[in-house]
Protein backbone atom coordinates (compact mmCIF):
# COMPACT_ATOMS: atom_id res chain seq x y z
CA UNK A 1 0.00 0.00 0.00
CA UNK A 2 1.28 3.04 -0.89
CA UNK A 3 0.78 6.45 1.61
CA UNK A 4 0.60 10.05 -0.27
CA UNK A 5 3.52 11.96 0.92
CA UNK A 6 2.48 14.73 3.62
CA UNK A 7 4.39 18.13 2.72
CA UNK A 8 6.06 19.76 5.04
CA UNK A 9 4.48 22.22 7.02
CA UNK A 10 5.08 25.97 6.01
CA UNK A 11 6.64 27.82 8.81
CA UNK A 12 6.18 31.68 8.66
CA UNK A 13 8.90 33.89 8.32
CA UNK A 14 7.45 36.57 10.63
CA UNK A 15 6.10 35.12 13.47
CA UNK A 16 7.93 31.18 12.87
CA UNK A 17 4.39 29.43 13.53
CA UNK A 18 2.98 26.81 11.00
CA UNK A 19 0.33 28.37 8.75
CA UNK A 20 -2.85 26.54 8.09
CA UNK A 21 -3.90 26.69 4.34
CA UNK A 22 -7.18 28.65 5.78
CA UNK A 23 -4.07 31.32 6.78
CA UNK A 24 -2.10 31.05 3.97
CA UNK A 25 -1.27 34.90 2.43
CA UNK A 26 1.43 35.41 -0.32
CA UNK A 27 2.97 38.91 0.24
CA UNK A 28 4.68 40.30 -2.02
CA UNK A 29 8.27 41.49 -0.49
CA UNK A 30 8.77 44.84 -2.58
CA UNK A 31 4.74 45.50 -3.89
CA UNK A 32 3.71 44.88 -6.96
CA UNK A 33 2.60 49.00 -7.32
CA UNK A 34 7.14 49.29 -7.21
CA UNK A 35 7.70 46.46 -9.47
CA UNK A 36 7.99 43.40 -6.73
CA UNK A 37 7.51 39.98 -8.31
CA UNK A 38 9.12 37.65 -5.38
CA UNK A 39 6.25 36.69 -3.21
CA UNK A 40 6.84 34.66 0.28
CA UNK A 41 3.77 32.74 2.50
CA UNK A 42 3.19 34.22 5.81
CA UNK A 43 0.59 33.84 8.42
CA UNK A 44 -2.55 36.23 7.05
CA UNK A 45 -2.91 38.24 10.48
CA UNK A 46 1.37 38.56 9.92
CA UNK A 47 0.41 39.86 6.66
CA UNK A 48 -2.38 42.49 7.40
CA UNK A 49 -0.15 43.84 10.16
CA UNK A 50 2.66 44.33 7.71
CA UNK A 51 -0.21 46.57 5.58
CA UNK A 52 -1.68 48.15 8.49
CA UNK A 53 1.64 49.04 9.79
CA UNK A 54 3.67 50.45 7.07
CA UNK A 55 3.55 51.86 3.24
CA UNK A 56 4.26 50.42 0.02
CA UNK A 57 7.37 53.06 -0.11
CA UNK A 58 8.16 51.73 2.97
CA UNK A 59 7.89 47.98 2.27
CA UNK A 60 9.56 49.00 -1.26
CA UNK A 61 12.65 50.95 0.10
CA UNK A 62 13.60 49.64 3.71
CA UNK A 63 11.19 46.58 4.96
CA UNK A 64 11.50 44.40 1.73
CA UNK A 65 12.95 41.17 3.81
CA UNK A 66 11.16 38.93 6.20
CA UNK A 67 14.40 39.88 8.17
CA UNK A 68 13.55 43.54 8.16
CA UNK A 69 10.25 43.38 8.69
CA UNK A 70 10.93 40.78 12.00
CA UNK A 71 13.65 43.51 13.30
CA UNK A 72 11.07 46.25 13.07
CA UNK A 73 10.24 47.69 16.65
CA UNK A 74 6.31 47.53 15.82
CA UNK A 75 6.55 43.90 14.37
CA UNK A 76 8.66 42.80 17.31
CA UNK A 77 5.81 43.89 19.29
CA UNK A 78 3.14 42.07 17.47
CA UNK A 79 5.11 39.15 17.01
CA UNK A 80 5.69 39.13 20.89
CA UNK A 81 2.18 39.44 21.34
CA UNK A 82 1.41 36.12 18.22
CA UNK A 83 3.80 34.24 18.57
CA UNK A 84 1.34 32.33 21.44
CA UNK A 85 -1.66 32.11 19.44
CA UNK A 86 -2.82 28.98 18.34
CA UNK A 87 -1.61 28.44 14.22
CA UNK A 88 -4.95 29.43 12.85
CA UNK A 89 -5.51 32.60 15.11
CA UNK A 90 -7.05 35.62 12.83
CA UNK A 91 -7.82 38.76 14.33
CA UNK A 92 -8.14 42.12 12.02
CA UNK A 93 -5.40 44.76 12.10
CA UNK A 94 -5.84 48.27 12.83
CA UNK A 95 -4.39 50.85 10.12
CA UNK A 96 -1.72 52.50 12.14
CA UNK A 97 -2.46 56.37 12.85
CA UNK A 98 0.87 57.56 10.85
CA UNK A 99 -0.06 55.67 7.84
CA UNK A 100 -3.45 56.77 7.69
CA UNK A 101 -4.98 58.99 5.19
Amino acid sequence: MLSEAIPDPIICPICSRVIPESQKDAHHLIPKSKGGKSTEYLHRICHKQIHALFNENELAKILNTAESLRNHSDMQTFINWVKNKPDNFYERAAKSSRIKK
